[in-house]
C-alpha cells in the first residue's frame, strides 16, 4: 500500500461500524465468574497503584514543611515516579511474559508495601527521592500485567467496556488518595505519614486474593507450547524477536500515542490540588469536593466510551473526546495559562496521531491466533 493509500484508508476507516448495541449488562454477563475475578483483582490492584502515586500529590505542602524544601522541590518525588516507570514496565512486561502474569504481580504488590511503608518513615528528602524513584520501577511494572490479567481472557465483544472499567481504576485510586488524605493527614500527630503507612495495607489483601487465581487461559497454552520445545528460553526470546521485527513500528506509535495521554493526565492532575489550596485558597473540605467530583466523571466517561467505542470505534471515540477536552480548557480565568495551552497542543497531536494511526477491534490473544509464534517453533 503506499502512502497515498494508507492516508486515503485513515479517512474511509474512520466511519463508524455501528455494529449493534448490545445492552451493556447483557455484554458484561458474558464474562464467567473466573474472568470477572480476574477482572476485579486487576482493578483493584491498579486502583491502589494509582492511589499510592496521588499520595504524593496529596500531601505536597506537609512534604514541603517536614523536609525544609520548596513545593517545587517536592515535586521531583513525582518527576522520578514517572521517569522510571519505563524501567518497571519493560522489566516486569518482560518477566511476566516468561514466568507468567501471577507471581511478578504479587513481587510488584510486595514492593508497594515496602516502598509505601519506607516512604512513611522518610526523615530527609535524600531518603524521599530515593524511595519513590524505586516506587516508579514497581509503578510502572504493574500496569501491563493487570491489563493482561482482565483483559486476556475476556470475551472479544466485552473488550470495549471492560478495558474501559478497567483504566478508570486510575481515577478510582485518585478519588480514594484524595478521601483517605483528607482523612488521615494531619488529624494525628503524625502528620502525613499515616497516609502512607495507611497505603502499604490493602496490598496484603490484593496479593492473596491473586494467589487464589489461576494464570489466564490464553498464558496458559501460550506456556504449554513453550514448554513442548527443548528450550523454552530460547524459544521465549526467539518470539520476541520476532514480534519486535514485526510490530516494531506499531509499538513505536503506541508510545507516541501513550505519551500524548500521560501527558493530559499527569500535566492537569498532579499538581491539581496545590494548585487549588494555593492559588484559590481552596479549603481542605473544597479541594476533596473537586476531586472527588472529577473523578467520578472520569469514571463514568471511561465506562461510557469504553462501551460506546464498541459501536462507534476506537479512533473516533479517542478523537471525538479529544475535540471535547480541548473545548473545556478554560485559559481565560486564570487556570495555569501556560500549562493550558500546551494541553491544547497535545490534544491536537492527539487527534492527529490517532488518525494515522490503525485499528485492531476483535482480535484473538490465543495461541491458535499467533502468527509471531509460528516462526520460532519451526
Amino acid at each position: 500500500m503506499s502512502v497515498g493509500e494508507y492516508l486515503k484508508s485513515r479517512v474511509t476507516t474512520l466511519k463508524p461500524p455501528m455494529q449493534k448495541a448490545e445492552n451493556p449488562f447483557k455484554v458484561l454477563g458474558l464474562l464467567n465468574r473466573l474472568q470477572w475475578m480476574q477482572f476485579l483483582v486487576a482493578f483493584i490492584a491498579w486502583s491502589w497503584d494509582a492511589f499510592d502515586f496521588f499520595t504524593v500529590s496529596m500531601t505536597i505542602e506537609e512534604l514541603a514543611e517536614e523536609f525544609g524544601k520548596s513545593k517545587t522541590d517536592i515535586t521531583w518525588g513525582i518527576t522520578l515516579v514517572l521517569m522510571l516507570r519505563s524501567v518497571g514496565s519493560i522489566t516486569f512486561g518482560i518477566a511476566s511474559d516468561r514466568w507468567g502474569r501471577k507471581w511478578p504481580f504479587v513481587v510488584n504488590n510486595i514492593l508497594f508495601i515496602v516502598l509505601e511503608l519506607l516512604t512513611g518513615f522518610c526523615n530527609t528528602y535524600t531518603q524521599f527521592l530515593w524511595v519513590r524513584a524505586f516506587f516508579g520501577i514497581a509503578m510502572g511494572g504493574l500496569y501491563g500485567n493487570v491489563a493482561a490479567t482482565a483483559l486476556e481472557d475476556c470475551p472479544p465483544a466485552a473488550r470495549g467496556i471492560i478495558s474501559g472499567m478497567m483504566q478508570q481504576g486510575y481515577a478510582f485510586g485518585y478519588l480514594l488518595a484524595v478521601v483517605f488524605a483528607r482523612a488521615l493527614v494531619d488529624t494525628t500527630s503524625h502528620g502525613w505519614r499515616p497516609l502512607f503507612w495507611f497505603g502499604a495495607c490493602p496490598p496484603v489483601l490484593i496479593i492473596i486474593a491473586r494467589l487464589y487465581l489461576p494464570e489466564t487461559k490464553v498464558y496458559q497454552e501460550r506456556q504449554a507450547v513453550r514448554e513442548a520445545t527443548p528450550n523454552i528460553t530460547k524459544t521465549f526470546i526467539a518470539e520476541g524477536k520476532v514480534a519486535f521485527k514485526r510490530h516494531w513500528m506499531l509499538l513505536t506509535y503506541l508510545v507516541l500515542l501513550m505519551a500524548g495521554f500521560n501527558f493530559m493526565s499527569h500535566g492537569s492532575q498532579d499538581l491539581y490540588p496545590t494548585m487549588l489550596k494555593n492559588q484559590f485558597e481552596f479549603s481542605a473540605d473544597e479541594v476533596t469536593v473537586t476531586q472527588v467530583v472529577a473523578n467520578l466523571g472520569a469514571i463514568t466517561g471511561g465506562t461510557l466510551v469504553g462501551y460506546y467505542s464498541q459501536i462507534f470505534g476506537r479512533r473516533l471515540s479517542i478523537i471525538t473526546m479529544a475535540f471535547v477536552g480541548a473545548a473545556l480548557l478554560y485559559p481565560r480565568y486564570e487556570y495555569g495559562k501556560v500549562i493550558c495551552i500546551f494541553m491544547a497542543v497535545v490534544y491536537a497531536y492527539l487527534v492527529l496521531l490517532t488518525f494515522l494511526g490503525p485499528e485492531a477491534r476483535g482480535k484473538e490473544f490465543d495461541v491458535a491466533h499467533d502468527r509471531d509464534l509460528e516462526e520460532p517453533l519451526r
